[in-house]
Order: C-alpha cells, then sequence, then structure tokens
C-alpha cells in the first residue's frame, strides 16, 4: 500500500497522493467501525451512511459560531418544541407500563400521543419558520457552539452512538435481513431529516467555512517566515502551504486511528472480545452458557457506530463544509462494506488495509480509466463509435472496478486479504 502511495505521488503529484492519503485514513476508520460490528458480532448494519451524517452534522453543531438573531427569533420554541416531544415519547413510556392492558390503555396511548405530537409539532413549527426566515442566503439556523472543531470529533461519536442506542433498542431482535433493512431505512430518515430541517443544518443550502483545526493556506501565504522556509527548499508558497495542512490533517487522522486501532486490538484479543466471537459463531450456545445475546449486540453496534461518527466528523472537518447531498449508499455504506470484506472481516488490520486499498483504487481508476481509453482512442478512426463509447464508458470503471476485485476476493480469499486469525 506504501509503494502505490508513492507511485502515485511520484507520477501524479504529491497534493494528489496526500489527498488519497487522508481520505484514506477516514475510510480506514469507518471500516473500523463497520469491522466491529460485523466482523466481532455478525451484524449486518447497511445504514452506515447514517451515522456518518451524524458525525458529519456534530461538527456543524459543535464548531460553528452560534447565529444570534436566529436564537432570538425562534430559538426558544425550536427547544420548547423539542422538550414537549420529549415528554411525549415520556408519558407514551409511563402510559404503557403504569396500565392495564385493555382498550383504555389503547385509547390513552393514542390520546397523548397525538396531542403529544399536535402539541409538539405547533410549537416547533413556529419556531423553524422564524428561524429560517433569517438571512437564509447566508445562514437561515441556529448555528452552533462555536467551540474548537476538535471537540467535534469525540461529539460525532457520541450523537452516533446515541442514535445507534435508540436504532439498536428497537431493531436488533431482527433477523439480519430484516436487520439490514431496518438500519438501511433509518439511514435515509436521518437524511432526510438533515435534507428538509433547514433550522437545523441549512439543509440543502449547505454549511461551509467550518472551522479547521491547522492553519488554512491563505494564512501560511501570508506568512513572510513560511514563504520564507517555502523558497529555501525551492517550492512555491502556494503549493508548500497545500502540502503542509495536508500533512497537518495527515498527522492528526493518523493519530485518531492509531488510537482506535490500539482500542479495538485490545477488545479483540481480550475476554470480552472472545465472548463477542463465540456470540457471532453461535449465539444459541452462547446464550446457553449463560451471555446476554441482546444486550451485548448492542453494546457493540453502538460502539461500531460511535467510531463511524467519529471518522464522519472528521470528514467534515476536512472538507471545511456539511454537504448532506453528498452523502450516498454507494459511498458510505456499500464501499465500505466491500474495504471490509477485501481486507479481512474480524481482522482490524485487514479492515484498515481494506480501508486504504479500496479508496486509492476507488479514486485512482477513473483517471487511468481515462488515459486508457483516450490512448486507445487516439489510434482509432474519427468518428468510430467505439470512440463514443469509450467516452462514456469511463464513467463507470469505478463501479466495474469494485465488482471485479469483490468477486476475485471472494473466489480466491473469500475470508479477505488479511484473514482473522
Amino acid at each position: 500500500m506504501l509503494m502505490l502511495i508513492l507511485v502515485t505521488g511520484f507520477m501524479m503529484g504529491w497534493n494528489y497522493a496526500l489527498t488519497i492519503v487522508n481520505m484514506g485514513l477516514i475510510s480506514a476508520i469507518m471500516a473500523l467501525g463497520v469491522n466491529l460490528q460485523w466482523g466481532f458480532a455478525g451484524l449486518f448494519n447497511v445504514g452506515v451512511m447514517g451515522f456518518v451524517a451524524l458525525g458529519g452534522l456534530a461538527a456543524v453543531l459543535v464548531a460553528s459560531p452560534p447565529v444570534t438573531d436566529a436564537w432570538a427569533a425562534g430559538g426558544a420554541r425550536i427547544l420548547a418544541g423539542l422538550a414537549l416531544g420529549a415528554l411525549t415519547v415520556l408519558a407514551l413510556i409511563v402510559v404503557r407500563h403504569r396500565m392495564a392492558a385493555g382498550r383504555s390503555k389503547t385509547l390513552a396511548l393514542v390520546l397523548v400521543a397525538v396531542a403529544g405530537f399536535l402539541a409538539a409539532r405547533a410549537v416547533l413549527g413556529s419556531g423553524t419558520l422564524a428561524v429560517e426566515a433569517v438571512n437564509p442566503s447566508v445562514s437561515g439556523y441556529l448555528g452552533g457552539l462555536g467551540l474548537p472543531i476538535l471537540l467535534a470529533w469525540p461529539a460525532g461519536g457520541l450523537l452516533a452512538a446515541g442514535a445507534a442506542w435508540v436504532v439498536g433498542k428497537t431493531a436488533l431482535g431482527l433477523r439480519s435481513d430484516y436487520l439490514a433493512i431496518a438500519t438501511l431505512g433509518i439511514a435515509e430518515i436521518i437524511l432526510a431529516v438533515l435534507k428538509n430541517e433547514d433550522w437545523l443544518a441549512r439543509g440543502v443550502k449547505n454549511v461551509v467555512g467550518i472551522p479547521s483545526p491547522v492553519p488554512q493556506e491563505i494564512v501560511l501565504q501570508q506568512d513572510p517566515d513560511f514563504t520564507a522556509r517555502a523558497a529555501s527548499i525551492g517550492l512555491d508558497p502556494v503549493i508548500a502551504s497545500t502540502l503542509w495542512v495536508k500533512l497537518l490533517y495527515m498527522g492528526l487522522f493518523a493519530a485518531v486511528l492509531l488510537v482506535l486501532l490500539g482500542l479495538a486490538q485490545r477488545a479483540l484479543h481480550s475476554p470480552w472480545g472472545r465472548m463477542m466471537r463465540a456470540i457471532r459463531d453461535n449465539e444459541v450456545a452462547a446464550a446457553a452458557m449463560g451471555k446476554n445475546v441482546t444486550s451485548r449486540h448492542l453494546q457493540i453496534f453502538v460502539l461500531g457506530s460511535a467510531v463511524c461518527g467519529i471518522a464522519g466528523a472528521m470528514m467534515v472537518t476536512l472538507d471545511g463544509q456539511l454537504t448532506p447531498g453528498s452523502y450516498q449508499p454507494l459511498r458510505y455504506t456499500f464501499l465500505i462494506w466491500v474495504m471490509v470484506i477485501v481486507g479481512g472481516s474480524g481482522n482490524n488490520w485487514g479492515a484498515v488495509l481494506g480501508g486504504f486499498l479500496i479508496w486509492w483504487l476507488w479514486v485512482i481508476v477513473e483517471p487511468v480509466g481515462q488515459s486508457l481509453f483516450g490512448a486507445i482512442s487516439a489510434v482509432l478512426p474519427d468518428g468510430s463509435p467505439v470512440t463514443a463509447h469509450l467516452q462514456d464508458a469511463s464513467a463507470h470503471m469505478r463501479l466495474l472496478t469494485m465488482g471485479v476485485v469483490l468477486l476475485l476476493v471472494l473466489r480466491f480469499s473469500p475470508k479477505g486479504l488479511l484473514p482473522e486469525r
């Protein structure tokens, strides 16, 4: 993998290579989170995209500055509406547990749910309309807490873990195929909320200008000391600033990956890790030995989702913006699963390798395909239908490559490149 990165740097530029490395580090963390769920416990979570998006939302809520005009216009009403919704859920729980089964209990549950929903929606709706009307071209939302962006990374993990706990309490009792359908649906619900609730994170209008944990390129270019050091080694200040910022990001991301990988390795080789694998291999036998299978499944589901949430917050930090429209199941669910399968399910090192390798292939095959098809088209006669077909085919090289790689690995190394021991 290191050789592939070095070859990419020499042939396509170090700026391009460092971009691949940084997204490879984030992809490896996502794959590590999925490996915790599938490799350790056999949980088929197809809602990875939703937890990654929640991590990105945490970066906005933690690091973006608060919009004081929006808070003054409707912030209190939004908080009151959310509180009414929470009280409604609490009231439903109390009624469900306190009242005896029968028609009166059903009627009470319906009345509490309808009354609570209407009250919460009325208060929340008026507040959201007021907030979204405040300078919608640049804000139109409440903003965040204005805290350091690095705090958003653990916050993203906590937000994803909280959502995973709610999802797990309702969905982990389902069979594996139904669990996959449920998690996919819940991920789409999370994404729909992000796209449509403008007061939360501007919806599809996107949040830009998220603070960075490292100096910005323009700041470095205006620093005389930095420009002098860049000139001393023969680099243009613009190129040097870009490379330096990406190297700083690489150091931060690598530190997070190493910490999470170390914790995952310790968990894998601990009695807890052996118990999780025993539950994965035979739930009936593990339950007969006194293990609470549902509780352990919930535990590992929350942990894996938290890791995906951390990766989601890191990715938004790297991009400097939250774009809900960019979250697609192909990129943030299917591709992560390919990383785990190709790398080696159940092996943390395999998940990391798969994250780097599959992301490198995902990025590199399209420009390579364009160059290859361009060379073929150059020797074909003008107006050839093959030339037009090749020009259209380059956009599909990524999907073709992922399918071929997945089939080859499943045929010749079904346990992945680094199999579980």
